[in-house]
């Protein structure tokens, strides 16, 4: 693609990633602009915005390329942390940065660089294009392209993934040969524009411990958990008076305020199909066999999608979480997916 003149905006968080992201394109002879985009942030957590921020405006006066900032913390507020709070709050395990990615770096963001005449966006995200379609990054540790089932066509269409085909060392290489001045900077682990603050502080503030009981699979009463809306299917929870574990949610009883736990993550009944709703696809859905993903870093099922449901091949290993995301693969690329339940 031959990118010399277009006028590319770039998403610069701050981090590595996005900044070589601008730096690739620059080389590439694009007229970048660097935009950080401002959310919205809990009050009374810590969070790492204006550092952010203030590093993001040092990748773009080393790049000398123009910088603004978006504030997109309305978008944010309604379609990430409010609907993390309402979903959780219903029992289901959402994940922001799906809805960040639609809501706010390929609504907002999108919505403000083609108002300003750009003609692509770009971001650091480890994934590929391929025919026009979202491809798994090269980096299969790194890749997140099962964060990006959710965009529309029309922005994934003017997108750009610079750092998609490269490896993370490699990313980190290249960030000192342009001599950027995040390039040992490490990366977030929190929520998408949150920083360093995890799903469990907030979902701590915001909802509170409620302990309550935990009970195996045959019913047996073993010992007491903080809260049922702090806890998701499938992850290894730290019980208190407990028998010796490990111990893994298969069930919530939300009303109850209690956990069925096992010492695996396997299934308490045999999942042999997955219903989605508020499906995406990019393309039209195979009708042999395709690849899935149930939650980011999962394994990778096959299966059949006949309308809305996904049909596993053999039953799932584990359990599943309602309000994670299905993503459906073919030969590496998206088709599309859907939230589970």
């Amino acid at each position: 693609m031959n990118l010399t003149g277009k006028r590319i905006f770039v998403g610069l968080s701050g981090g590595v990633d996005s900044a070589v992201s601008a730096a690739l394109l620059q080389r590439a002879g694009a007229e970048v602009t660097g935009v950080f985009i401002k959310g919205w942030y809990p009050p009374g957590m810590p969070c790492s915005w204006a550092k952010d921020r203030k590093d993001a405006m040092r990748v773009a006066a080393r790049l000398h390329i123009p910088f603004v900032t978006l504030d997109a913390s309305k978008e944010y507020k309604q379609g990430v942390m409010d609907y993390l709070v309402r979903e959780y709050g219903e029992g289901r395990t959402p994940n922001p940065d799906i809805m960040c990615n639609k809501e706010v770096k390929f609504g907002a963001f999108y919505a403000y660089a083609r108002e300003k005449k750009a003609d692509y966006i770009a971001t650091g995200h480890y994934a590929r294009k391929e025919d026009g379609r979202i491809a798994r990054g090269m980096d299969e540790d790194k890749d997140q392209s099962y964060f990006l089932w959710a965009i529309s066509k029309e922005a994934l269409a003017h997108t750009l993934f610079p750092v998609g085909k490269y490896k993370k060392p490699e990313v980190r290489k290249l960030a000192k040969d342009f001599r950027l001045p995040v390039a040992a900077k490490r990366d977030s682990q929190g929520i998408c524009f949150l920083g360093n603050i995890s799903v469990d502080d907030f979902l701590a503030q915001e909802f509170g411990e409620a302990p309550g009981k935990a009970y195996d699979t045959e019913g047996n009463d073993v010992g007491v958990h903080n809260g049922v809306l702090l806890h998701t299917i499938g992850e290894r929870v730290s019980l208190t008076n407990a028998a010796p574990g490990p111990w893994y949610v298969v069930r919530k009883r939300v009303r109850e305020n209690e956990l069925v736990v096992s010492k695996d993550r396997l299934a308490q009944d045999a999942v042999t199909s997955i219903t989605l709703s508020q499906t995406n696809w990019f393309t039209d859905i195979p009708k042999g066999e395709v690849e899935a993903q149930y939650r980011y870093h999962g394994p990778k099922v096959t299966g059949k999608i006949l309308g809305n449901t996904f049909i596993p091949s053999a039953p799932l290993p584990e359990a599943v979480a309602e309000g994670q995301s299905l993503v459906i693969y073919d030969d590496n690329r998206v088709i599309g997916g859907g939230i589970i339940g």
